[in-house]
């Protein structure tokens, strides 16, 4: 994970454009022995970009259909905070890590790399390293989405290379809401129909009093653990990404 840091620039190109060699902050001494330290604007930019960072993680990336799938399972269960947002947030993360390698790996070889060795510049480094992310975010994006966007912002598409990044970002994280309220969908039909069962059978013994999810929730507990549901979902979602390279 940590030869993965220096991609963070790449998500904010604009940190790069500051004249290279420029200290962090300056020491100015004045006639009476006074010193005024001054941070630089190369550090405020710096410091800008990284707290733009998670938004930056759920709009490129899987992790937004990842999240939302297990918190709609999470919800399909009815086991209320069970697992809690800690370890929902903390399983999407690392498997959106795991999903987005190739990419990854990718673009440290062919831009982060090169930079580092001083044989491209950084402008170069962020043309050649949006390049895998452009193309992942592209293969999980509709067509008609992609359309939509693309009209609204008076854009002719002549090419998937020439999809600028304002209209694939939008139209990627459109995609990718309506994907994972699909894979929700699916996941609430089986708890459905066993909270319908449990419910008719309270009703027809009278026990109407009685809450139909204290009864199916064991049920569905039983049902998902004897399913291995959670290798199941976990593999179907990493196995929903076209990731170029393979995962």
């Amino acid at each position: 994970m940590i030869r993965y840091l220096p991609l963070l620039f790449l998500f904010f190109p604009v940190i790069s454009w500051a004249e290279p060699g420029i200290p962090a902050f300056t020491v100015e001494t004045d006639a009476a022995g006074n010193q005024d330290y001054t941070l630089t604007l190369q550090i405020l930019l710096l410091m800008t970009g990284l707290t733009l960072l998670p938004a930056a993680l759920i709009a490129t990336t899987s992790f937004m259909r990842i999240v939302i799938v297990l918190a709609l399972l999470r919800q399909a269960l009815g086991t209320m905070q069970t697992p809690s947002n800690q370890v929902l947030i903390g399983l999407a993360l690392f498997l959106t890590l795991f999903i987005m390698a190739p990419v990854f790996d990718k673009i440290y070889d062919t831009a982060v790399s090169p930079y580092l060795d001083e044989q491209i510049q950084f402008k170069e480094a962020v043309e050649i390293g949006s390049k895998p992310m452009h193309e992942f975010m592209l293969q999980q994006t509709r067509e008609d989405d992609l359309g939509m966007f693309a009209e609204m912002a008076d854009v002719t598409l002549t090419d998937p290379q020439s999809v600028p990044f304002k209209v694939l970002i939008p139209a990627f994280m459109t995609s990718e809401l309506k994907t994972a309220f699909q894979i929700g969908f699916m996941l609430f039909i089986p708890f459905l129909i066993i909270d319908l069962v449990v419910s008719s059978l309270l009703m027809s013994m009278g026990m109407m009093m009685l809450s139909p999810m204290i009864i199916s929730l064991p049920f569905k507990l039983m049902l998902f653990v004897l399913i291995d549901g959670w290798a199941l979902v976990v593999g179907t979602l990493a196995n929903s990404f076209v990731v170029p390279g393979g995962i």
